[in-house]
């Protein structure tokens, strides 16, 4: 995939310093996994008429503060005001509700859909742009994922950005509980708004 050529400003460097930061601050793993959602933002981006200079910025840095400590996340939650339930919760949440200050302050980003799309690619929200419902599935479906249905998932994602919000919210929560995990009341309120109130 030729790489997308940054000219728009949404990161305030070209693609390459991008990458420089992310390989500086992630660990190999988590580097290889964000170019990976980036591809497969890009890609998706192509299908559906979205910005791809957006899709590759948001693909990129979704993760940025995944690998920073809980220390981090509480200082920034507290120094910023943040609602005070955050410090209740834990990394899965922490690294995009959180981590979009995050982006912002350390790397320049001010797009606010471009953060935005950082702080609902875990849990979703009611309402959300189609860069936001691309960088949500495109973390889900990148091709290092292997879970069961998987392939379901990235043929549903070739089809409806739409219905693979739907299928990955279900899954997500279908999960959760079945392994007697809490769920974040934003996951609960993406839920009612993509699948409950649908019907």
């Amino acid at each position: 995939m030729s790489e997308v050529e940054y000219q728009k400003h949404y990161y305030p460097g070209t693609r390459d310093e991008l990458v420089a930061r992310l390989r500086e601050q992630l660990s190999d793993f988590r580097f290889e996994h964000v170019v990976r959602v980036e591809h497969t933002a890009v890609k998706l981006a192509s299908r559906y008429g979205i910005d791809a200079e957006k899709a590759s910025v948001a693909g990129l840095v979704h993760d940025y503060a995944k690998e920073c400590s809980d220390e981090q996340f509480k200082v920034v939650i507290q120094r910023e005001h943040m609602d005070p339930d955050l410090l209740n919760w834990g990394n899965f949440i922490w690294h995009g509700e959180v981590g979009a200050r995050i982006i912002n302050q350390e790397l320049g980003i001010t797009n606010q859909e471009i953060l935005d799309a950082v702080r609902f690619h875990t849990v979703g929200a009611p309402h959300m742009t189609p860069l936001q419902q691309l960088t949500y599935v495109a973390d889900f479906i990148e091709p290092g994922r292997d879970f069961p249905d998987v392939a379901t998932a990235r043929a549903v994602a070739q089809t409806s950005l739409e219905q693979a919000v739907v299928y990955e919210t279900k899954h997500t929560l279908t999960y959760l509980m079945a392994n007697d995990r809490p769920i974040y009341p934003a996951a609960i309120a993406t839920y009612n708004a993509w699948i409950g109130n649908r019907k």
